[in-house]
């Protein structure tokens, strides 16, 4: 989890890849809409993720029940929204890959042919509930390259 521009697919591709389960890229699931609205660079509401989380929570339930793991790269920016997901699988596992602002946005500015603008950053920041200490996760710096990253995973 994170805001667009920390690393979730690198990290999660990698992690997927070590733990040799499935790897879901979050993004793919957003509707047409919600791609243009980001594109043109208007925030999300929580309206407009709303069936985006339900197309998530539903490949989440659905490799519960087949006992096949899985490794899904999703903002996951708000309590709620993590709550709906945590719903689908109890033993759901959130890693929130955080870095400073300048960092994100450099990252974000250097990306080739992704929607999101690095003008949306500033929202998506304001929107973060960064995790809490009853839920099942961990912080980890941006800071460290992705390797080091499924390691300290690998390891907790």
């Amino acid at each position: 989890m994170g805001v667009s521009g920390c690393g979730k697919s690198s990290v999660g591709l990698q992690l997927a890849s070590a733990l040799d389960i499935p790897f879901l890229e979050g993004d793919t699931y957003h509707p047409y809409a919600n791609v243009a609205k980001m594109t043109a660079g208007v925030p999300l509401t929580d309206a407009d993720r709303a069936d985006w989380l339900t197309a998530l929570h539903k490949e989440i339930r659905d490799a519960r029940l087949k006992q096949s793991g899985l490794v899904l790269s999703c903002s996951s920016l708000k309590r709620r929204y993590r709550d709906l997901l945590r719903s689908a699988d109890p033993e759901l596992r959130f890693v929130h890959l955080a870095g400073p602002r300048e960092v994100i946005a450099e990252r974000m500015a250097a990306r080739q042919d992704h929607y999101m603008p690095p003008a949306l950053l500033d929202s998506q920041l304001a929107t973060l509930e960064p995790l809490q200490e009853d839920e099942a996760g961990m912080v980890l710096d941006i800071a460290h390259p992705p390797a080091q990253l499924v390691q300290q995973i690998l390891r907790t």
